[in-house]
């Protein structure tokens, strides 16, 4: 993942008001890990989206299915983070101006075409996505959040299973 200096998403110090157990603090950390990973999906997906349009090569068909089918679940993945946050009195930051200031995904190539380097280039997104939620699992845990842990490390399989789907191009 490309470093950025920017802060994490932060939705500021006031949550609306639940019944939601958690502690306050508690609460607070998760809707800024959630908005975190929020970010970092969102730009992923406009990724797969810029790939799945602009594939081209002999694997077109199979790869422009592939990346829509990946990019469908993983917006669908955005749903659940987003509605996480709200759920624990947050603001789910997920605009694409958001997206482009917090995510620590690095840029994606937007010049290339061939089926193989939309598959090297979205390799390392997956990758890397995957790689920061999978830390994200044990920040939640440490704070005592495990519904959150839980829907990030459901969306760990569903990463980890799209970069061996997409990696799998690579071989053969």
């Amino acid at each position: 993942m490309a470093t950025r200096l920017h802060a994490a998403p932060h939705q500021g110090s006031r949550l609306q008001p639940t019944l939601n157990d958690l502690p306050e603090k508690a609460r607070k950390r998760g809707v800024d890990l959630l908005n975190q990973q929020l970010a970092d999906l969102f730009d992923l997906h406009s990724q797969i989206k810029q790939a799945h349009w602009n594939v081209k090569g002999p694997n077109f068909i199979a790869l422009h299915k592939l990346f829509d089918k990946a990019a469908e679940e993983v917006s669908d993945l955005m749903d659940e983070v987003a509605e996480r946050g709200v759920q624990l009195g947050g603001i789910a930051l997920g605009t694409a101006r958001v997206a482009a200031e917090h995510s620590r995904l690095a840029e994606y190539p937007l010049e290339i075409t061939s089926g193989a380097e939309h598959v090297e280039a979205l390799s390392g997104a997956v990758g890397a996505c995957a790689k920061s939620m999978r830390a994200a699992i044990e920040e939640a845990e440490d704070f005592g959040d495990i519904a959150t842990s839980d829907l990030f490390t459901e969306g760990v399989r569903l990463l980890d299973k799209y970069l061996w789907m997409i990696e799998a191009h690579q071989h053969g």
